[in-house]
């Protein structure tokens, strides 16, 4: 009796584990970004990261880390190093985490990729693109190519980027209670615009990477420039750019903008160049920018005439992080639907709630 007891339980338990083991090895299919229907194991154990670091630690959580197996690391770390080297500290495996190569540079290694044996390859559309003749190879090894993008900086791309991130790394309720709280900041923002009906004030920005002597990029309706949108600005840069490059300094004169951002990394080459970001004290910030401010013909801007120039951090864009991002350019564009946000907190919130480093510095700054 107790013999066939045992037996009928270990044959049920044997069944309970054959079935959890069948419900883990089973593919699923999910639509990453661009539509694309594609298999994959879930959740994936084993990752190779194109690009989105943070994102995809905060939706993924204390297991990400562990199940990344490479990453193209170059840009975080050559624009951030200091946040990088948090996250290290943080999480020290990461120092071991093969990195295979950037697609900016064309240091990509198909080679390397396929060495790290992932599960998944993530890619942003830019890379998905730029990759076009590495992605076949990578589907024929047996490895899904799954496709996001937070560089469109349109919310519904943010969003279905990441669920995305939910369903790979297994934390879809993470995933959707940061993807409710990143929607939220949007439709704050542009809710309270749309019942105030002011007009939408004239906008420029420019990454100042390259200092006051020279115009660097400036964004039409990629990234900064889909921002400004957002948030109800008029881009002046529009008519002229694309997606993004620089602007004829007479045509920006010429547009008169009536506010100005200039965006900034940690990492500049330039003693003149803007520079926000993790360890950054304001003083040295507002110096920079006080450069921009004395460029020929600036004086007589209306941003500048009303002292409307602002500095941005360009690490918290195309990303979740930029919802700080974008209620400053709200609070800058409309100060007075905007007294009770408070940029800053949104962003160290943000951290201490899905990130393990807890960075500071400056991330956003008034000239005056």
């Amino acid at each position: 009796m107790r013999f066939a007891t045992t037996a009928r339980w270990l044959c049920i338990l044997g069944l309970t584990v054959g079935l959890i083991q069948t419900v883990q090895a089973a593919p699923e299919v999910i639509k990453d970004v661009i539509g694309r229907s594609v298999r994959v194991d879930l959740p994936a154990k084993r990752v190779l990261l194109g690009f989105y670091i943070e994102d995809y630690f905060a939706v993924g959580g204390d297991k990400a880390f562990d199940r990344l197996v490479g990453l193209s690391r170059g840009w975080f770390v050559k624009s951030r190093p200091a946040v990088w080297a948090q996250y290290v500290a943080a999480r020290p495996t990461l120092r071991d985490v093969p990195d295979v190569g950037n697609v900016q540079d064309q240091s990509f290694s198909l080679e390397k990729a396929l060495a790290t044996k992932p599960d998944v390859v993530i890619l942003a559309d830019w890379q998905f693109k730029a990759l076009a003749s590495e992605v076949p190879r990578l589907e024929a090894a047996g490895i899904p190519v799954v496709v996001v993008d937070y560089n469109a900086q349109t919310l519904e791309r943010h969003l279905a980027s990441t669920k995305v991130l939910g369903q790979l790394t297994g934390e879809t309720a993470r995933a959707q209670r940061i993807a409710d709280e990143y929607r939220q900041v949007v439709e704050t923002i542009q809710q309270r615009i749309a019942k105030a009906k002011l007009p939408r004030p004239r906008v420029y920005i420019e990454l100042g990477d390259k200092g006051p002597a020279e115009h660097s990029y400036t964004y039409g309706k990629n990234m900064w420039g889909a921002m400004v949108d957002l948030v109800g600005g008029d881009n002046v840069a529009v008519p002229f750019v694309k997606d993004w490059g620089p602007i004829n300094p007479e045509q920006l004169l010429v547009t008169r903008p009536q506010v100005v951002f200039i965006a900034g990394y940690e990492s500049v080459s330039s003693p003149d160049a803007m520079q926000m970001g993790v360890g950054v004290p304001a003083g040295e910030a507002r110096r920079r920018l006080q450069g921009f401010a004395q460029r020929k013909g600036w004086v007589d801007l209306p941003a500048l005439q009303e002292a409307r120039l602002y500095g941005v951090y360009h690490g918290a864009t195309r990303s979740l992080l930029d919802a700080a991002q974008l209620q400053y350019l709200a609070k800058a564009l409309y100060p007075t639907l905007f007294t009770d946000i408070h940029p800053e907190a949104t962003y160290q919130d943000f951290y201490r709630h899905y990130l393990p480093i807890q960075p500071q510095g400056t991330f956003v700054l008034s000239w005056k």
